[in-house]
């Protein structure tokens, strides 16, 4: 007998949704079919739609060091909440950084005592560190990442475009993806400046200071780095349609190039900045109207292959103030993707819910080669989220499970509520409640 069946839900797969059963043995899928034999266990989906679970390719729970902030028992049972299976965790801004072998088994060890969900973590490149590099790609790094501009931490600086250089070819000789903050130092740094000398302080101010030609020309820059390197490039949260754009026709010039955008850049506009105020700062920043047309058009086109959440969290201390550019750039969103997606893009805009499991996990899973991970398919963990799509929702503060219940999502409605997440075959949310307090798994790529 199986260990559990799943029973009437429709199921999300890459070629279509429809009414199954899926029985699970052993923390995988073992079958996919209608009317499958009974179970030791048995879960009504009837009315349901299941989903792989959502693949986070991009947060900040900041643990060890800066739990205070965030940590990755709060985070990942928002993470839960929201659908989530799998995270992949920056190499800030938790202390120390992953930028060598001691601080990543000092972050693995951390997050395999308090994750709920599995995780993988990504290394960074920073001046002076290449050499580090072969080191954890034997711990098992997904990937290495470096910002183009300033991270906002001391003890993480900007790679130089030397250093960049430098990493991207080391990671193309280790078969790992380098991922870019990509904005123009140059550029941001001296707009910011010359306001801050100026006492032009405000959102606005803070605004105009990261102007979209900043992302466009760090995302050519890079590009041309990673082809001449031969590295796999991965540009993480692409806030504009002309930034899409440079990095569509970077790929045609032969950049083996992956587009990543953000829930928030799909959600809200500068306009919001200017309404909701320090909740909704990040950087680079949210855009105007017909940037945000735009971004929108190339997920419908497919010209975007992954949505995550940058969840940026940091204590209401460091969330307010008068001066907008000293204000922590973060924003926390980890429990809204799916939901984001969900309203703004099936409902507002008739995105497929077969393209929306592409741009939450299969294509993470399969750019980042995590090994039975992503999908709806016999084999695979039995990592799923079962949604009820007919009920909506007001999210307000008390549902939030991350550490500071700050969120520019509060007060939106949104249809489709998140009724359980499993992970591996064991429910890890159901019904607005946390259910385990472990279990998550460091991922390693396959290489």
């Amino acid at each position: 007998m199986r260990d559990c069946v799943i029973r009437g839900g429709r199921v999300v797969q890459a070629y279509g949704v429809s009414v199954q059963d899926v029985a699970i043995e052993d923390g995988r899928i073992s079958a996919i079919a209608p009317e499958l034999p009974g179970a030791a266990r048995e879960i009504d989906a009837r009315g349901l739609t299941m989903f792989p679970g959502v693949i986070d390719d991009h947060l900040h729970f900041n643990e060890p060091g800066r739990a205070a902030w965030e940590g990755a028992a709060t985070g990942s049972a928002a993470l839960a909440a929201g659908g989530g299976t799998a995270f992949f965790d920056m190499p800030l801004n938790s202390t120390p950084c992953t930028v060598d072998r001691v601080a990543f088994e000092q972050k693995r060890a951390a997050l395999e005592r308090a994750s709920i969900t599995d995780f993988a973590l990504w290394g960074g490149v920073v001046p002076g560190n290449v050499g580090e590099l072969a080191g954890l790609a034997e711990c098992g790094v997904v990937g290495f990442k470096a910002f183009m501009s300033d991270s906002g931490l001391p003890e993480f600086p900007r790679a130089d475009d030397l250093t960049l250089y430098e990493g991207m070819l080391e990671a193309a000789r280790l078969g790992l993806p380098v991922a870019v903050h990509a904005e123009s130092e140059e550029i941001t740094s001296g707009l910011s400046r010359r306001a801050r000398e100026a006492g032009r302080l405000t959102a606005r101010d803070y605004l105009d200071s990261r102007p979209v030609i900043a992302e466009v020309e760090a995302i050519q820059r890079a590009a041309v780095l990673a082809r001449a390197a031969g590295c796999k490039l991965h540009v993480v949260h692409i806030s504009s349609g002309r930034g899409v754009a440079a990095a569509l026709e970077a790929r045609a010039l032969g950049t083996d190039i992956t587009i990543e955008t953000c829930a928030h850049y799909l959600f809200f506009t500068e306009d919001d900045v200017l309404r909701i105020g320090a909740s909704a700062k990040c950087a680079p920043p949210l855009r105007d109207a017909s940037e945000h047309g735009e971004l929108w058009r190339h997920v419908l086109n497919g010209g975007v292959d992954v949505i995550a959440s940058d969840h940026s969290p940091a204590p209401p201390s460091m969330k307010t103030g008068d001066d907008f550019f000293a204000i922590w750039g973060g924003i926390a969103g980890v429990q809204s993707t799916l939901a984001v997606i969900l309203e703004a893009g099936h409902y507002e805009r008739a995105l497929p819910l077969e393209r929306i499991a592409e741009l939450t996990a299969a294509y993470p899973a399969r750019r980042f080669a995590l090994e039975n991970k992503g999908g709806i398919a016999v084999g695979n963990d039995a990592d799923l989220t079962l949604v009820d799509l007919g009920k909506s929702y007001l999210l307000e503060a008390d549902r939030l499970f991350q550490k500071h219940r700050i969120s520019p999502y509060l007060g939106r409605t949104f249809r489709g509520a998140i009724r359980r997440t499993m992970l591996r075959g064991t429910t890890i949310f159901h019904d607005g409640r946390i259910l385990v307090e472990s279990g998550g798994k460091l991922l390693r790529p396959k290489r």
